[in-house]
């Protein structure tokens, strides 16, 4: 009979891992709204359905947002593939 390595009682954490960890979690989650929000705004303006105001405020609020997706990262030195989930069959959670 093979013997079963012991699992520990207690896990071993550091403050700064949980906190990154969790940080990339959330980041993940805002990154993979931002592109549908990016598709989504991309769909309507090849559509027609929004006028020229619409379309640069749209624009400029994407813009905005990806450049603030950028500096989090950076702070927490991640990058997009970082943030990226494998989902296995079913390829990875955000896309290219």
């Amino acid at each position: 009979m093979t013997e079963r390595p012991s699992i520990p009682q207690r896990l071993e954490t550091d403050h700064e891992s949980v906190e990154r960890d969790l940080f990339k979690l959330v980041l993940t989650i805002i990154e993979l709204v931002r592109q549908l929000m990016e598709k989504q705004a991309l769909r309507r303006v090849d559509e027609g359905d929004l006028s020229d105001e619409q379309i640069e405020g749209l624009g400029l609020g994407l813009m905005h947002l990806e450049r603030a997706m950028e500096e989090l990262k950076a702070r927490y030195d991640l990058t997009t593939e970082d943030l990226d989930i494998d989902l296995g069959p079913l390829g990875s959670l955000l896309s290219s």
